[in-house]
């Protein structure tokens, strides 16, 4: 993609040392908020571009998707999602999507981190451009694609129980830990792809483990009793749990439990965004 000459005046003296605090992050974002939606918008309406259905491929995968799973473990494996919850295939599948969100959200905010600088070179080398917000521009996109798939599971909801819990308000709360997360994950591993190419090729292998890793197609509950802790050690067990909870159960999420959570996953990307930012100005040497 091209960058237009209003956006390449938004951005930093190369000759400058580049901000790492963590107070430059906000007003970096801030600062570009207008470039980040501009491309957000391209990357969306350029990922269809030239098909007949457009953006509706957005809406058909994960419904899609949702048949495919819901065949497959409600009927062919007759898969329970506990005593305690609704039995049939509409509440099931439900359950199952609500993992299935949360978890591409993160996969493709993470998949595509290692690519996002190596695919700009013309930004590094030829503009002076923020590079920082390339990963926020893939978070922009993933929500996207989410906050879709999130209004087919709401009008799901609204069919199948009659209506939503006032909770579902709660739900940007929930999320906003992981988004958070994925940033800094994604700043770490879009500069690692520019020195250390091999990094792109054990992602898509590290995705495909969390999602069966996760509290897709189970509850945690049956999982056994010595093995669940450990669940929680991967980072989106808990953001799928509580957005169930917020979505179809009408609780309070915990927010204890996710103030810990967003706790750890600032720093994380405060981290991310400073060696993002430490090591960018080595990115034109090497590309």
């Amino acid at each position: 993609m091209d960058c237009p000459a209003s956006e390449a005046r938004t951005g930093v003296n190369p000759h400058a040392p580049f901000p790492v605090s963590l107070l430059s992050l906000p007003r970096s974002l801030h600062r570009h908020r207008a470039l980040i939606l501009q491309l957000v918008r391209r990357e969306v309406t350029g990922r269809y571009k030239g098909s007949v259905m457009g953006i509706l491929w957005s809406l058909v995968n994960p419904i899609l998707m949702l048949a495919m799973y819901t065949f497959l473990f409600s009927v062919v494996f007759t898969a329970r999602w506990g005593q305690d919850t609704p039995q049939n295939k509409a509440q099931f599948a439900t359950m199952m999507f609500v993992g299935l969100i949360v978890h591409g959200l993160f996969a493709e905010a993470i998949s595509r981190a290692p690519g996002l600088v190596v695919s700009q070179v013309n930004f590094v080398k030829k503009v002076v451009f923020p590079l920082e917000v390339l990963p926020v521009v893939a978070m922009g996109t993933a929500l996207f694609h989410s906050v879709l798939s999130l209004g087919v599971l709401l009008v799901a909801l609204m069919l199948t129980n009659g209506g939503l819990p006032w909770s579902v308000i709660l739900l940007p709360l929930v999320w906003l830990p992981l988004v958070t997360l994925a940033l800094g994950l994604a700043w770490m591993l879009a500069s690692l792809g520019v020195f250390v190419r091999d990094v792109a090729h054990p992602i898509g292998m590290i995705v495909t483990a969390l999602l069966f890793a996760s509290p897709v197609f189970y509850p945690v509950s049956a999982l056994p009793a010595s093995l669940r802790e450990w669940l929680f050690l991967n980072p989106l067990t808990l953001i799928i749990e509580q957005s169930r909870a917020v979505l179809m159960l009408g609780r309070m999420p915990d927010f204890g439990a996710l103030g810990i959570y967003g706790a750890v996953a600032l720093i994380i990307a405060w981290i991310g965004y400073a060696w993002f930012q430490k090591t960018r100005k080595g990115f034109a040497n090497v590309l």
